[in-house]
């Protein structure tokens, strides 16, 4: 899983943009506010010894039989708010760049790592759509109908749920789009995370389908000034760091942009040629 993580021991961090086929780098300077169309969203950094990726990463690798050392100086998760049906329901979601769907516990998840969270209550939503199957995104489930239950793992743990359909907003950019209500969570690593969901930000290949990928129904909608997402990682504890929807920062910016092709379906992925 690409949780967002960072190290940030120069004086000025990366930017990322993503454009549907491309990604964009730059250097990076300060500051925010949200305009039409464009929405930022500032990211809750916490420090810890491992983020929860590489955590899932070196237990993967261990249980493979590897023997070999890991030494980590230093790690960051970045987390933000997003909110979910109407009236909204507010939840904080780490901004997944290596997966494709939105992922929250739903009420009728009574294990610990969903009772320890915000859960979403479909019933509290006037929106809310329960979804019968990934390939009719748009199909409620008739009453005493059939439903997909999907299971997503990640690292040592794993997610089971069901789909609904409802008002997703990030801040004032909002649009309609299917994620994936929990039902059931391991009680690692998902008991022990500061977020109560994941909100993928991968390419549709990563998503359940279509219309599970945020991103595109943004897009979809037409509700972002340019279809795009930025994310910001601050220098310092004192320099916020933050992921705008919608356009990037062009005051953050301490050198020009350049693009580079995807090079591998779903992932946010460049190649490079050189490191000097």
């Amino acid at each position: 899983m690409g949780l967002l993580h960072t190290i940030c021991s120069l004086s000025v961090c990366t930017c990322l943009v993503a454009q549907t086929g491309a990604i964009v780098v730059g250097g990076g300077h300060l500051r925010s506010t949200a305009t039409a169309g464009a929405h930022t969203v500032t990211l809750t950094r916490q420090r810890t010894a491992l983020s929860f990726a590489q955590r899932a990463g070196i237990r993967m690798r261990r249980r493979a039989g590897s023997k070999a050392g890991c030494k980590t100086v230093h790690a960051s998760e970045y987390f933000g708010k997003v909110s979910v049906g109407t009236p909204p329901q507010e939840f904080t979601v780490v901004f997944d760049t290596g997966s494709g769907n939105l992922l929250l516990p739903s009420q009728q998840c009574k294990d610990q790592a969903c009772t320890s969270h915000k859960r979403f209550n479909a019933g509290a939503s006037s929106t809310a759509v329960d979804v019968g199957f990934a390939d009719s995104p748009d199909k409620p489930v008739v009453k005493g109908g059939d439903r997909d239950v999907v299971t997503i793992t990640f690292g040592t743990g794993e997610i089971s749920g069901v789909f609904v359909k409802d008002n997703i907003c990030v801040g004032s950019i909002c649009t309609h789009g299917n994620f994936v209500a929990a039902t059931e969570e391991s009680d690692e690593p998902f008991s022990l995370v500061p977020f109560d969901g994941i909100f993928g930000l991968g390419l549709q290949q990563m998503s359940e389908g279509p219309h599970f990928n945020i991103l595109d129904c943004m897009i979809r909608d037409k509700v972002l000034k340019a279809n795009m997402f930025a994310v910001f990682f601050g220098a310092t504890d004192e320099e916020p760091s933050e992921i705008t929807f919608g356009e990037y920062r062009k005051a953050k910016m301490a050198t020009d942009l350049f693009w580079v092709p995807v090079s591998s379906p779903g992932y946010w992925q460049g190649q490079m040629e050189d490191i000097t």
